[in-house]
């Protein structure tokens, strides 16, 4: 494809010839003659002195300088590199297909209905009462329990599982090994210790755009509903506990937990290894950082860190001090004995 077209297609401004073939797209190390590549982070700002792509996706603002022994760098100016390398790579790359029909391996329940195009691939089981939209792809191994309903052009990678009456809205994407709607962790605790399971009679909500990554669990509620809100996304090995809600366009990172009946708002970001209390608010537009406990509620726009979580500014004041530690110790012993020296100084004068 012509780097002129891409550009015409990604709407960036181009800066070199329009004529120049492009044969795919790569990362800025492993970039070959005739690719494309991009800079969205200034830390690798450094790697277009050297990478070998012919031209990259780069911010307005970001220089080229010449190259001694290398050929100069076409560029895409642009507002968002990161989307716009996103798009392109749309450019080149072509998904699988997956032809519409039932494997004749898998069992769909006669009383199921599959919308138009439905692709149910090797080892699929779709349960009774199942309603499935316009063109979804089970790939293999996919359990769909009893009753649930799942919107049009859903995809469910290998052994992902939707259990019953759970509802999925359009768009949906499941990666192989996700469980929407399974048993909330509720036990209730007798007078011999011994734990009795709660029945977990509620269901699991997942609404339009949302995509669950490999081996998340969405937990299904005791009672009521647990909802992932529209275009919510939701990284590896993510636990959304029983009742929780989460927002629009919220990121879950790998390894969030949620206990049971936390409430996340729309366009927040949980970094990675994030766990939540349970039955606790947090904001719209609110950061917790990698690693972070929230035990108390969080305020909209606001940017925790640590554990107990606090706001991130005071974290990075008391993280400072921590390292500080053993120098305020040595500091606070050489005070000591100071003191204890002019106080048997003062003793002896005295005496």
């Amino acid at each position: 494809m012509k780097l002129g077209e891409i550009a015409k297609r990604l709407g960036c401004r181009l800066e070199g010839e329009a004529a120049m073939d492009i044969s795919g797209v790569a990362g800025m190390e492993s970039a070959q003659a005739g690719q494309l590549s991009f800079v969205a982070n200034r830390r690798y700002l450094r790697q277009l002195r050297t990478t070998r792509a012919a031209a990259v996706i780069i911010g307005e603002e970001v220089s080229l300088e010449p190259r001694p022994g290398l050929p100069g760098l076409a560029a895409l100016r642009s507002q968002n590199p990161y989307l716009d390398f996103a798009r392109a790579i749309e450019l080149f790359y072509l998904p699988p297909r997956y032809a519409p029909g039932v494997h004749p391996t898998a069992v769909v329940a006669a009383s199921a209905q599959i919308g138009a195009g439905a692709h149910i691939g090797p080892y699929c089981y779709v349960d009774d009462g199942v309603e499935i939209g316009r063109n979804a792809v089970l790939h293999s191994f996919v359990a769909i329990y009893r009753g649930a309903r799942i919107g049009d052009d859903f995809f469910a990678h290998a052994h992902a599982v939707v259990r019953e009456g759970c509802l999925v809205g359009n768009r949906v994407i499941l990666q192989n090994g996700v469980v929407v709607g399974g048993d909330g962790f509720g036990f209730a605790k007798q007078s011999d210790g011994r734990w009795y399971k709660m029945p977990q009679c509620g269901i699991t909500v997942i609404e339009d755009d949302v995509e669950i990554q490999a081996n998340a669990c969405i937990d299904r509620a005791t009672v009521g509903e647990t909802r992932i809100r529209r275009g919510a996304k939701l990284d590896d090995l993510v636990l959304v506990g029983h009742a929780s809600k989460v927002g629009e366009d919220t990121l879950l990172c790998g390894q969030v937990g949620l206990a049971g009946s936390t409430v996340v708002g729309n366009r927040c970001i949980l970094a990675g290894q994030v766990g939540a209390a349970g039955h606790l608010s947090i904001g719209d537009a609110a950061v917790i950082t990698s690693q972070s406990g929230v035990p108390n509620d969080v305020p909209a726009g606001a940017v925790y860190s640590g554990y107990p979580s606090v706001e991130n500014k005071q974290w990075l004041r008391t993280t400072a001090a921590l390292n500080r530690l053993p120098e305020l110790q040595k500091t606070v012993r050489e005070l000591q004995a100071e003191v204890a020296r002019l106080r048997g100084k003062a003793g002896a004068a005295s005496s």
